[in-house]
């Protein structure tokens, strides 16, 4: 089955399109994770705070809550930022499957209440919530970097905006506005809601595009255009 793991695009989280097997499509999400972006995501300023050599030991899920345990390179370095941020990424790239909703973390088969030298509380199980200084104000969740699309196209994700607004552009590589269209969320103003919606594309070039989030930030008084996807467009 077709899901996302989580890279970091600046300092925020930001899924890449990955395949998994069933029935242990959480730990292949993991794996496949752990494994880092591929060459074009990292052309496209896609990164991870994961260090390299970290392996997935085992996954338990039980009531909503994945327990990971990883080896113990996985607290390898860094510093408060790149600790969370790679929490963050296992934690994303888990909660997307809607068995899971939190996980707990293990490190060499004991278990984590304190992660890293500065001592990330990790006493209880975490999830998205916890990590929203490092979750984009606008997170599309599908499409994500890479795939191939064809009008209509659905983009759905999640959003913290001022009054739940943003919109959406979709242009093709010479500039040329594909689609360009409002969105509302279901909530904003500091409390993170969903966006489902159906996107028609019309004037394009075929071949390499971007979707692009656009938000107001009323506090610096200018649009902001942050969340980009690169894309490929297809009629």
């Amino acid at each position: 089955m077709r899901t996302g793991v989580y890279f970091l695009h600046g300092e925020r989280v930001s899924p890449a399109p990955r395949s998994v097997t069933a029935p242990a499509t959480v730990a292949g999400a993991l794996r496949a994770l752990l494994a880092g972006p591929n060459p074009r995501e990292r052309g496209h300023g896609r990164t991870t705070a994961i260090p390299e050599g970290t392996r997935l030991r085992s996954l338990a899920v039980r009531d909503g809550v994945a327990t990971v345990d990883l080896t113990g390179r996985y607290d390898d370095g860094g510093g408060t930022l790149s600790m969370r941020a790679r929490l963050a990424q296992v934690v994303f790239t888990a909660t997307r499957f809607p068995a899971v909703t939190s996980v707990r973390f293990a490190l060499d088969g004991g278990p984590v209440t304190r992660f890293g030298g500065e001592g990330v509380d990790l006493a209880r199980p975490v999830g998205r919530a916890d990590f929203e200084d490092l979750t984009p104000a606008v997170l599309v969740e599908s499409p994500m970097i890479g795939d191939t699309v064809r009008g209509p196209v659905r983009v759905w994700g999640t959003a913290n905006t001022f009054e739940a607004s943003f919109g959406l552009r979709i242009t093709d590589a010479e500039g040329h506005t594909a689609a360009h269209t409002p969105v509302m969320a279901t909530s904003g103003n500091g409390v993170r809601g969903t966006f489902d919606l159906t996107v028609r594309l019309q004037g394009f070039r075929e071949g390499p595009g971007t979707l692009t989030a656009l938000w107001d930030d009323p506090e610096q008084e200018r649009l902001v255009s942050e969340a980009t996807v690169p894309l490929t467009l297809r009629r």
